[in-house]
C-alpha cells in the first residue's frame, strides 16, 4: 500500500488556539450511493463545508475511536494485582520532601 504524501494543497486548522498548516492530498474513493446523499444532505445542511470535510472528519473520528479500543484491549490484558504490586514497589523506596 502507498503512503500519502503530502502535495501542494493544504488547509488552515486551528488547534488549541494555534493555527497551523496541515499539507493535504488529493484521493479517489468508491463509496455507496445511499451514503454519499447522506454526506451531501449534512454538507446541504452546512454541517460541512463541502464532502472533502465531511469524509476528513468522518475518517479521523473513526481512526480516533480505533485507537481509544486498541489502548483499551492493551490495558485489559494488565494483571491489576501486579500493576498495585509495582506501584507500591516503587512507593517505598522514595521519601516525600519537606515542606
Amino acid at each position: 500500500m502507498r503512503r500519502a504524501t503530502a502535495r501542494d494543497s493544504s488547509a488552515r486548522m486551528r488547534w488549541y488556539g494555534v493555527s497551523f498548516t496541515m499539507p493535504k492530498t488529493k484521493v479517489a474513493l468508491t463509496i455507496d450511493v445511499e451514503l454519499l446523499n447522506r454526506v451531501d444532505d449534512l454538507v446541504a445542511r452546512r454541517r460541512f463545508r463541502n464532502r472533502s470535510q465531511a469524509v476528513e472528519a468522518a475518517l479521523a473520528e473513526k481512526l480516533a475511536r480505533l485507537a481509544r479500543t486498541r489502548l483499551a484491549e492493551e490495558t485489559a490484558k494488565l494483571d491489576p494485582r501486579e500493576e498495585q504490586r509495582l506501584a507500591d514497589e516503587g512507593r517505598a523506596a522514595e521519601r516525600w520532601p519537606e515542606y
